[in-house]
């Protein structure tokens, strides 16, 4: 059965991509590298105000794509686990296009907290969630199902965090809608250790096709 991600001390969790250490930045050549962009304090959970209403979630159902077309990302998605660690395991490095969901919790639509994460950037240059950072409260992300429905997500907050202080809870706790968090590395970088956080976009459903 689906159940929500809650994150514990074993597998302090989806703060593990930071597997996505920035390698293109590092082999660019560039001494003073421009990172992706990083979401502004005004677009945070705390910033949001009163959250718009969702609509009743769907029954659970895998996923195949995600589509955010304010960022131009259209990618095909695969099912993630854990690693022998608790870690959310990771796209394949060498596909830069892909992203994943975490396939033991929450289908995106269904109620709960689904999760979908990936990669930054690699040593070929950005990856399919670079510009994730640059998402604004009220913008879209469509998640076609195995079942033909598309979730329609409504983005209504985008923060970054530092791996030291990330907010489990917050982020991957239970909901009573159907609510998405995508998820990837940011929160500046040292060419030493890779990307200090990640970038957590909070969205919930507010249509079907």
């Amino acid at each position: 059965m689906a159940r929500d991600f809650r994150p514990t001390a074993r597998h302090g969790g989806l703060v593990a991509l930071a597997a996505c250490i920035g390698v293109w930045l590092v082999t660019s050549g560039s001494r003073e590298p421009v990172g992706p962009p990083l979401p502004s304090p005004a677009e945070a959970l705390t910033a949001a105000g009163v959250v718009g209403p969702g609509i009743a979630p769907l029954v659970g159902s895998p996923p195949g794509r995600i589509r955010i077309p304010s960022i131009r990302v259209d990618a095909p998605l695969i099912g993630l686990g854990l690693d022998r660690s608790g870690h959310l395991e990771v796209p394949p490095p060498d596909r830069r296009d892909l992203a994943g969901w975490y396939r033991e919790g929450i289908t995106p639509g269904a109620t709960g907290t689904a999760v979908i994460a990936g990669h930054v950037d690699d040593s070929a240059g950005p990856g399919v969630f670079y510009r994730l950072g640059a998402l604004r409260r009220g913008a879209s992300i469509e998640v076609p199902r195995a079942d033909g429905r598309t979730a329609v997500f409504t983005v209504h907050a985008v923060e970054v965090h530092d791996a030291r202080t990330f907010p489990d809870t917050r982020v991957y706790g239970p909901s009573p809608r159907a609510e998405l968090r995508v998820i990837t590395c940011g929160g500046g970088f040292s060419p030493r250790t890779g990307y200090r956080g990640n970038v957590v976009v909070f969205a919930h459903l507010t249509a079907t096709y």
